[in-house]
This record gives C-alpha cells, sequence and structure tokens, in this order.
C-alpha cells in the first residue's frame, strides 16, 4: 500500500468493516514500537446526527407551551399536518 505525498492511505474495506470503521468515524493513532495502531473511537456520523435531532427536539419541546407539551405523539403529528388535534384520552407527560 502506497502512503501518499499527504501520509494518507486507503484503509481496505475489509478492514473497516471489521473495525466497525464507517464514513465520518473517528480514529486515533498511536505507535507499538514501529507498529502503527488504528483505533476508532466516539460515534459515527449517523450516531452523531441522531443526537443532534434528539437535542433539537429536546429543545423545541422546552419552548413548548404547557398545554402543547401534554400532547400525544399522534396528537402533534395531526397538527403538524394541519388536521383539528383529536384528543386522546390518557395525556402523559414529558417530565
Amino acid at each position: 500500500m502506497l502512503v501518499t505525498e499527504k501520509g494518507q492511505v486507503t484503509i481496505p474495506k475489509h478492514i473497516r468493516i471489521a473495525a466497525g470503521v464507517t464514513p465520518g468515524s473517528e480514529v486515533v493513532f498511536s505507535l507499538d514500537g514501529s507498529k502503527i495502531i488504528i483505533t476508532p473511537v466516539g460515534t459515527n456520523v449517523k450516531d452523531d446526527r441522531r443526537a443532534k435531532l434528539q437535542a433539537a427536539a429536546a429543545r423545541v419541546r422546552d419552548s413548548l407551551n404547557s398545554e402543547f407539551k401534554q400532547l400525544s405523539a399522534d396528537e402533534i403529528m395531526s397538527f403538524i399536518r394541519g388536521n383539528e388535534p383529536v384528543k386522546s384520552s390518557t395525556r402523559r407527560g414529558r417530565r
């Protein structure tokens, strides 16, 4: 395998799959004698996007008035679609 002028190499696909390294994964480099060790750390892009979406949803939820917070998921989806919310008989709090 050839190292480019910028110090880049391509990790073979079968090794990436076995190590769980996907596009957007973070890796760290370390030395063991003269061996270079690449270790995946953190989360991949998909997990990061999910965490960011969950954080955004929490911010939106926190900004809602108390009446809207009491709606069920079905009622919220109905509201988003522009339909009249159908009140459910059971209410669940989010706190």
